[in-house]
């Protein structure tokens, strides 16, 4: 059957709030999203390590999925009304009926890391001869779509000889794990604060076949690696230069994306202390960190 959907405009303090009425109001589904998401005042929005999301976009659209019966009017009228402000600015758009599941798997074709490694969804044939990451999209950060991501993926790719212990910080979907794993390495071990990346990095490994464990930060080995390879934003990075360096072993490598380019020299200045990194490669304005621990 058809739906509509109902785009209210919304600012930071407001969007949580119609969001909840909204839902109390009836509405099949309801999701937040940046107001400038595609021009250059776009913003990425992520909590910090071990603390809650406390903000969200300065300019939000509050999306609402009704029913084809529903009266979208009436639903931004009374979402209004029970928030106590003026009818915002909104607009309706008409959702057609159809195979949602394979509309969604037609965005998603297969991603070539290099000659050798790819990321394809389960629902595409394999690349033959070739080191295939069998990934879908879930709740959890990381398809290799995203520019970081694929800086990561290409180092690993380059860089692992086989045999070496590896460290994913931030894991998210489990992709820079996986990729470790099946390009050669004989221990690799995930870390994230988001037990849904916990649930979806163990799927992933077991749908690919690899053996590996993945923890919460507190519950996470100490240990140290070979490598540590961390694809999370500047401001986490800079928190965790000491962690890394005590996960780091010396003379290890340690490989970090999540940056903007403009950033690049400030993380390179917190890590001194430690290791000796340089951009090692750059794409879509995000830099890619790579170096080793100092002895």
């Amino acid at each position: 059957m058809p739906w509509h959907e109902l785009r209210i405009q919304a600012d930071s303090k407001l969007a949580e709030q119609l969001s909840d009425i909204l839902f109390d109001l009836g509405a099949l589904s309801v999701s937040i999203e940046d107001a400038t998401a595609g021009t250059e005042q776009e913003k990425p929005i992520f909590g910090e390590p071990g603390m809650p999301l406390e903000q969200l976009w300065e300019h939000s659209i509050v999306v609402a999925l009704l029913a084809e019966e529903a009266d979208p009017h009436l639903f931004a009228a009374g979402a209004a009304q029970q928030a106590g402000i003026p009818l915002p600015t909104y607009d309706i758009k008409h959702i057609e009926e159809q195979d949602w599941v394979r509309a969604t798997q037609a965005q998603f074709d297969p991603i070539q890391v290099s000659n050798r490694l790819w990321i394809t969804p389960t629902w595409h044939q394999q690349t033959p001869d070739a080191i295939n990451i069998a990934l879908d999209p879930g709740l959890a950060f990381g398809t290799g779509s995203h520019p970081t991501t694929w800086l990561c993926l290409q180092w690993l790719d380059e860089q692992i000889a086989g045999g070496e212990t590896v460290l994913d910080y931030g894991c998210g979907s489990g992709i820079l794990a996986i990729a470790a794993k099946l390009l050669g390495a004989t221990k690799v071990d995930g870390v994230d604060i988001d037990p849904q990346a916990m649930i979806a990095s163990r799927q992933n490994a077991e749908q690919n076949q690899v053996s590996m464990d993945f923890f919460l930060p507190d519950a996470a080995p100490d240990a140290q690696y070979d490598i540590v390879v961390a694809n999370i934003l500047t401001n986490p990075l800079k928190l965790l230069a000491a962690l890394f360096a005590s996960r780091c072993r010396a003379d290890g490598q340690l490989v970090l994306s999540g940056i903007l380019v403009e950033q690049a020299e400030e993380v390179i200045e917190i890590y001194r202390p430690w290791f000796n990194l340089e951009v090692s490669a750059e794409r879509e304005g995000w830099v890619r960190l790579a170096g080793l621990r100092k002895q």
